[in-house]
Formats: structure tokens, C-alpha cells, sequence
């Protein structure tokens, strides 16, 4: 069997598992988050934070509990670092720096997952078990609560009433932020975490708490490797669309993805929650055939970077390449180039992060796929929650276009997008690229981050660009090459993690406010049919030609650059 023909195998079998999960998967989500129950160990958590599950929020309630708990978890997971050096299981590693401390406390809380560290190096058991695993479970419930509390406001209808000052006036309540942090952990996450954990180990991946063991080597000398709960924390990463590493090898180390099918699992799971909330998008608003024009729009995006990634990879251009028979520098043999591919594009395509080979040593074509992946917003299908909040802030925007072009008031699942709306969704796509671009442009300007470009030309530029592209979409991938444990790198990229991931939140949360609050509109002869093939064109085109404009001459500036050289 050829690489090309077990690459495209890999993908269809990939294919095939995600649409088996879907419907069932995606009901159940609908059907956790639409329960008025609440199940025995949830109500014990109640009781113990003091916390009202029945009392509905509005967006800025919702929003004050999102900030609490994540500023918590922050601070939490910064002391926790700080007092390694003194905490059982450090396996004797030295309490972690103040910046590096704030970075990796930002990143994970983030879902970013960004490592400037070597994780065997660098974290013990206790952090890594109590601290990182912990936050890669909540920080991806967060990001479930704020999608599902977007989907209410667009299906809440006709928006309830209250009464203040003895007037009836529309209260746009989206649901309880902790009832839907909980029961996002509790009732889908973990589940779903033990069950993968389960079959990562009995494919050969490590779960243990051992110390530190030395081992020989076939060449002589030895080397030292510590053991650690990685089985458990390697689900959960993925799930979750996280991507933290146990290892510095992340996805690539065997103690992480020991065979070619721990790899096609570990990328199902990156996928199978993005791509199946929207079957929940679309039974909690009322309409499935509303989930798959979404599904089939980041469908669409993905198996095409998937076919344009493989295309590049397996291209043989050069000498060393056609002797190899594809660009296998920097991937691992055991997964070979297509499956290499697919997990580099899935990763990028979600929050998650993960990698299981070089995305450095791709090639020039190939590492701007991966970049541009991000780019988009990481919406096709996007990480856990923010994927499917994203596509629908891109929805209402491409619904706006076709409004102007009908001379309509634009609405979309019978909510009219106004003045309000669209200043809310353009300010949720301009804060991102504006974070990638400046960053990225003081840190090539200023003399002291530019020692850290080991590469200088175009692939340097290109790594500093993904750097700060992956740390403002809360990705967590490198491209490597890059000495990014700096003062200056683990401050500016703590800070673009942070503003990447609440400020967009602050706007999907008004966004969901500003919808809860209407009265639906009656569909009409003039109504743009939302739930068509059309639509999904539309809205394709519209993520593509955004994205486009925004970034392109960044991209041409290192990696077309680079490709076309």
C-alpha cells in the first residue's frame, strides 16, 4: 500500500467514525444542557460553592461568571507552579519563574496550552495532575457554556418577560453559567475523557506516578524519563481541543500516541465535540437541517485543507524529498505523511494545539496551511464551544452581506441583525487579527524579541507569525525555531492569550443578549432560506474572503514567501 492511498484511508475512516458519533452525540449534548435535573454529585458541588444552579442570567451576570471563575483558575494555577519546589510528587523540580508561571496559568485557563517549557522537565505530578489536566477539563467547559448560551439566544422564542418598576420588559436570560460549567464537566467531558484514557492505555500509552528512572542507550551513556498520569491527561487534552503535551514531543512521543491508531483516536477526539455540537445547535434551536448547513460549511473547510495539505506534503519536490518519496523531515514514521497531515490540520483547524510532528519543518506551502488554519478563527469545526460560536458570529455576517445585496433587513433563525448586532460580530472578528498583527510587528521591530528568531528571511518572520497567531487564537501549537521562553515572549504571549480569549467572549455573550431579547420575525417570501446548499456557499466564501483580506500580506511576507522561493 502506498503512503498516498493509507493517507486517504486514514481520512475516510476518520470520516466515517465522526458521522457515526454525530447524531447521537449531538442529541445528547442538546439534551444535557436543555434538562432541568440535576444529577446527585452535581448537587453536591452546588451545595459546596454556595452556587444557585436554577437562577437565570442575564448575558452580563453570565459574563461576571465566566471572568470570576477563569481570573480563579489563573490565580490558582499561578500559586500552585510558584510552591512547586515544596509540594509532594515535584519530583524535586524547582518551583517554576513568575513569567513562565503567568504564561502557563494563562495559557491552560485559555484553552490555549501554549508550552514555553519542557513538561518532563519542568512540571511534577502535582501540577501537572491537579493543575493542568484540571483547568484542560474546565477551561473546555467554559468554552461549551459560552457557544450554548450564544445558541439560546438565538432560540429563545418569542424571549420571556419580566417585570421591573411595574412594566413588563423583556429579561434575554441565557441560562446559569454554572449549571452549564458542571454539567459540560461532569456529564460530557469526563465521561467521554475515562472511556479514551482507557483505550490509550491499553494501546500502550503511560499512566502511572513513578519518579524518575535512568536508562541505557544502544550507543552507550544513559538518559533520564519520568512516568506520570499521561494517558489521562492525552485525552482529555484532545477532547477538550487543548493540546498541552506531557512531553516537550507532545503528540509525537510514543508515552503520548504510541501507534497509528492511538494517532487517528487522538485526532476523532480533537474533532468529534466541535463537529457534533452542531446537531445540538441545531435541535436546541428548533431546526436540525440549521446544524448541518453549519456542519457541512466546516466540513467543507476542513477536507479542503485536509486535500491542499496532503498535496504540498506529498509533492516531491527536490532531490531529498523524491528520495524519501514525500517531506518526511520532522514526522514521525510511524504515522507517516497523511496522517501526519490530517492530525497537523486538524489541530490548527480547532483550539487544540497538539502536534505529532514539526509544523517548522513542513513545507513552505504546508506551514502557511497550518497558519492560515488558525487564521480563520479556528472555526472548521473550531475548538470545543468556540468553533461553533465563532462560525455563527461569521453566520450573522454573512447574512448581513446578503441583506445588503437584497436591499433586506437581514435576519437569521428569526432575529433580526441590526446596527447592534453587526458593530457586536465585527468587533468579535477584529480583535484577533488586530492582537496577531501588532504583536507580531513590535516583536520583528524591536531589537531585544528578535534575538530570539533563530531562522532569519522569510521563515523566521513566519514563526514569530505563528507564534503570536496560535497564542491569540488560543491554539497552543509552534512552529518551533523559536526561543519563545523569554521575558518578553511569555509576557506578550500570556497577554494575547488572555485578550484572545475573553474579549471575543464579551461580544458573543452581548451578541447572545442582544438576540434573547428580541421578538422573533415571521418568516416571509423575502426571508433568506438559512438552512440551504446556498448558505453553506455563502457562508464558505465569506469566512474565506475575510480571512483573506485581513491577513494576506502577512502570509506573503513569510510563508508564500517562502513557498514560492
Amino acid at each position: 500500500m502506498g503512503p498516498v492511498t493509507a493517507g486517504v484511508l486514514q481520512l475516510l475512516a476518520l470520516v466515517g467514525a465522526l458521522a457515526l458519533v454525530h447524531i447521537p452525540l449531538g442529541s445528547c449534548m442538546a439534551r444535557v444542557y436543555s434538562s432541568k435535573r440535576h444529577l446527585r454529585v452535581e448537587k453536591w458541588i452546588y451545595r459546596g460553592t454556595g452556587v444557585d444552579p436554577d437562577t437565570e442570567m442575564t448575558w452580563t451576570a453570565y459574563l461576571r461568571g465566566v471572568l470570576a471563575f477563569s481570573a480563579a483558575g489563573v490565580l490558582f494555577l499561578y500559586l500552585l507552579q510558584r510552591l512547586q519546589g515544596v509540594l509532594p510528587g515535584s519530583l524535586h523540580f524547582a518551583s517554576v519563574g513568575p513569567a513562565q508561571s503567568f504564561n502557563t496559568a494563562v495559557s491552560f485557563v485559555t484553552n490555549t496550552n501554549w508550552q514555553s517549557y519542557y513538561g518532563e522537565q519542568t512540571m511534577g505530578h502535582v501540577v501537572q495532575t491537579a493543575g493542568l489536566a484540571v483547568q484542560n477539563f474546565v477551561s473546555a467547559a467554559v468554552g461549551m457554556a459560552v457557544a450554548i448560551a450564544l445558541v439560546r439566544g438565538f432560540a429563545f422564542s418569542p424571549a420571556r418577560f419580566g417585570s421591573r418598576g411595574g412594566t413588563a420588559v423583556r429579561t434575554g436570560e441565557l441560562g446559569n453559567f454554572w449549571s452549564d460549567l458542571v454539567r459540560g464537566t461532569v456529564r460530557i467531558l469526563l465521561p467521554l475523557a475515562a472511556v479514551a484514557a482507557v483505550v490509550l492505555v491499553a494501546r500502550g500509552a503511560l499512566q502511572n506516578f513513578s519518579g524518575i528512572h535512568g536508562v541505557g542507550q544502544f550507543t552507550g551513556g544513559s538518559q533520564q524519563f519520568n512516568g506520570g498520569a499521561v494517558a489521562s491527561q492525552e485525552a482529555i487534552k484532545e477532547l477538550g481541543t487543548n493540546g498541552g503535551g506531557y512531553f516537550n514531543a507532545n503528540s509525537a512521543h510514543p508515552f503520548e500516541n504510541p501507534t497509528p491508531f492511538t494517532n487517528l483516536l487522538e485526532i476523532f477526539l480533537i474533532l468529534v465535540i466541535p463537529f457534533s455540537l452542531t446537531r445540538t445547535f441545531g435541535v436546541m434551536v428548533g431546526s436540525v437541517r440549521q446544524g448541518y448547513t453549519v456542519l457541512a460549511t466546516m466540513a467543507t473547510i476542513w477536507l479542503g485543507f485536509v486535500a491542499l495539505m496532503m498535496w504540498t506534503e506529498f509533492a516531491h519536490h527536490g532531490p531529498a524529498l523524491q528520495a524519501a518519496g514525500a517531506a518526511m523531515e520532522g514526522k514521525e514514521v510511524r504515522f507517516g505523511v497523511g496522517g501526519s497531515s490530517i492530525f497537523a490540520v486538524s489541530t490548527t483547524l480547532t483550539s487544540t494545539g497538539a502536534v505529532d510532528s514539526f509544523h517548522s519543518s513542513f513545507t513552505g506551502l504546508g506551514g502557511g496551511i497550518t497558519l492560515l488554519g488558525m487564521m480563520l478563527g479556528e472555526i472548521a469545526p473550531g475548538g470545543v464551544g468556540s468553533g461553533l460560536y465563532g462560525m455563527l458570529v461569521m453566520a450573522v455576517i454573512a447574512v448581513f452581506i446578503a441583506g445588503l445585496m437584497v436591499g433586506r433587513t437581514p435576519e437569521y433563525l428569526g432575529k433580526k441583525i441590526g446596527a447592534r448586532e453587526m458593530k457586536l460580530a465585527a468587533a468579535y472578528l477584529l480583535v484577533t487579527p488586530a492582537l496577531v498583527l501588532v504583536f507580531t510587528a513590535a516583536s520583528m521591530a524591536l531589537p531585544t524579541p528578535g534575538h530570539s528568531v533563530l531562522n532569519p528571511g522569510a521563515h523566521g518572520f513566519s514563526e514569530v507569525l505563528y507564534a503570536f497567531t496560535s497564542a491569540s487564537n488560543n491554539n497552543g501549537s509552534a512552529f518551533a525555531g523559536l526561543n519563545a521562553n523569554t521575558d518578553w515572549y511569555n509576557t506578550t504571549t500570556g497577554l494575547a492569550m488572555l485578550l484572545g480569549r475573553f474579549l471575543p467572549m464579551v461580544f458573543v455573550l452581548a451578541l447572545a443578549g442582544s438576540l434573547a431579547v428580541q421578538r422573533p420575525v415571521p418568516v416571509s417570501a423575502g426571508t433568506l432560506r438559512t438552512e440551504k446548499p446556498l448558505f453553506t456557499g455563502l457562508l464558505v466564501g465569506a469566512v474565506l474572503i475575510i480571512t483573506g483580506l485581513t491577513y494576506f500580506p502577512a502570509l506573503a511576507l513569510g510563508p508564500l514567501a517562502e513557498g514560492l522561493a
